[in-house]
């Protein structure tokens, strides 16, 4: 019995929109696929002046198309600053990841990876990892974190703890559920070279495949599990 099949309920937490689609996209189109819940938070949300309104409704309407594609059963919007979550005092962060966790139960939790480039990902990461702490009788019994093509890779990786996959889940059927659901992200999706492209996530998949003998792939770190 593969990881995935032992999965009822999942979250995945996203920073901002599209993270949860470029680390996890195809992971919760097959755990959908399984008739499995998947809940998905996006943590933060654009505001002015930084951001103007008809932007961020774009991006949510943007989040909300793709996730319906991937079979998402909820989406979560919180309110936090994108860009500005170093000015948010660390409890109340903490206090607005946890009170999802604990209504919504996940027995997986997927996180962004604490080495991101963008501190927003470190932040939310932790955040997380308060909201999952092993106590009492209900808590998600495996954390993993993904990685985010142009957060992940840009980090120093000799300064900063460096993304070295442990697991790998095989999403050759889902590649193409994954890439349609990125190219929701209109104002998100990028020419290539670009990394935030249709070609640079599909290329992505394609060698994390290969490092398994897949054709398609995404890559985390195991963090914690509770057998």
């Amino acid at each position: 019995m593969s990881m995935i099949d032992t999965i009822q309920r999942a979250m995945v937490i996203a920073p901002h929109p599209d993270d949860e689609v470029l680390g996890c996209g195809g992971t919760i189109a097959r755990l959908a696929a399984l008739g499995r819940h998947v809940d998905v938070v996006i943590a933060t949300r654009g505001h002015a002046p930084r951001f103007d309104t008809a932007q961020v409704e774009q991006v949510q309407a943007e989040a909300r198309s793709a996730h319906a594609l991937l079979g998402v059963a909820r989406t979560h919007f919180l309110d936090f600053p994108a860009a500005e979550l170093d000015r948010v005092p660390r409890a109340e962060l903490n206090a607005g990841i946890a009170a999802l966790v604990a209504q919504c139960r996940p027995d997986a939790l997927f996180l962004p990876f604490m080495g991101d480039l963008h501190f927003d990902h470190h932040l939310v990461f932790d955040a997380a990892m308060v909201a999952a702490r092993p106590l009492g009788a209900h808590y998600p019994t495996r954390i993993l974190a993904y990685e985010t093509v142009s957060e992940t890779n840009w980090a120093a990786p000799y300064l900063a703890p460096s993304f070295q996959p442990n697991i790998f889940v095989d999403i050759s059927g889902h590649i193409a559920r994954k890439i349609e659901a990125f190219g929701c992200f209109a104002s998100q999706v990028r020419p290539f070279p670009n990394e935030r492209s249709v070609e640079t996530l599909r290329a992505l998949a394609q060698v994390r495949g290969s490092c398994v003998s897949r054709e398609a792939a995404e890559a985390f770190i195991l963090i914690r599990e509770v057998a």
